[in-house]
């Protein structure tokens, strides 16, 4: 019987069992992408990544990102807890940087090593179609007064696109109960499948936003750390200058609903209208074994 190996790690994590669980494949070349659909699909987790070869490629490491309903071309937390694989099982030394190439192009990923955080580069946000409150309140299941509306709800994208939602509070944030009717609806025909509502009051003093991402489009209703679409917001944020600064560092907690509390770091900046953005983490491995092909 055919095997391959593969870990199990938490992303964005405060500590063992929080953050957002990813389960990473190593050598995982030789499968076909019916096979890595179904082993994704059995693992159920919000993405599973599959590492092509334990050898560079372009200076870089092939990675396929995949759902449980079907591939990504790039995610945050997968970012994270592969190059964190790579890192600690595949690398004979350690390293302060390395590469992965995904099918939205090549994520430099960086090693805190220090503060044990990583980091990936994302690319540079696109801003799409503003939509109008009244629809989107109506798929959040709130009412309009609940979204802030000095700032607009837009589609934005640093590799997979996301609408971004700004809320009133903490209390709108919990508030949000997802129409999947209106929610389909709303994405038919849209680039965006997914959604973030953002509040600036959190649960914790020391932490800067409170966040939640909802993708049923992916099969997942609810993501416990979104470290795409964690990007895409610190894009809109520097856009819209919603600290009034072009420069920001922001603690951002997400997953509170869902009891597995995530903590994501984002730093980004705007230098001539050019945005940069940094979403950063830590990464706890949780178990590891064999799967039976």
């Amino acid at each position: 019987m055919k095997k391959i190996n593969y870990s199990i790690v938490d992303v964005f994590s405060q500590g063992k069992y929080t953050g957002n669980q990813l389960a990473v494949f190593k050598n995982a070349g030789n499968l076909s992408d019916e096979e890595m659909q179904q082993i994704a699909k059995e693992m159920n987790y919000s993405e599973t990544t599959f590492i092509l070869s334990n050898v560079k490629n372009n200076g870089g490491y092939d990675v396929r990102i995949f759902t449980p309903n079907e591939e990504v071309p790039f995610a945050g937390h997968p970012t994270l807890g592969t190059a964190y694989i790579i890192q600690n099982e595949i690398l004979a030394e350690p390293t302060d940087k390395l590469k992965l190439n995904f099918k939205a192009g090549q994520i430099p990923v960086s090693f805190d090593h220090q503060e044990e955080v990583i980091w990936m580069k994302q690319n540079e946000p696109t801003f799409g179609q503003v939509l109008e409150a009244d629809k989107v309140a109506e798929v959040l299941n709130i009412d309009k007064e609940y979204i802030n509306v000095k700032y607009p709800i837009q589609e934005v994208s640093t590799g997979l696109p996301v609408i971004i939602v700004p809320l009133t509070s903490l209390e709108a944030v919990k508030k949000v109960k997802i129409n999947k009717e209106k929610y389909f609806e709303l994405i038919e025909y849209r680039e965006a499948k997914a959604i973030l509502v953002f509040s600036p009051e959190a649960y914790h003093p020391e932490n800067d936003l409170n966040v939640r991402d909802f993708g049923d489009y992916y099969g997942i209703p609810e993501d416990a750390a979104t470290g795409s679409s964690n990007g895409c917001l610190a894009g809109y944020l520097l856009k819209y200058r919603f600290f009034e600064k072009n420069e920001i560092d922001l603690r951002v907690e997400q997953g509170y609903e869902m009891n597995r509390a995530s903590l994501l770091f984002l730093k980004a900046s705007d230098a001539d209208g050019k945005i940069s953005v940094f979403v950063g983490g830590r990464v706890e491995k949780i178990a590891q074994g064999e799967w039976f092909l």
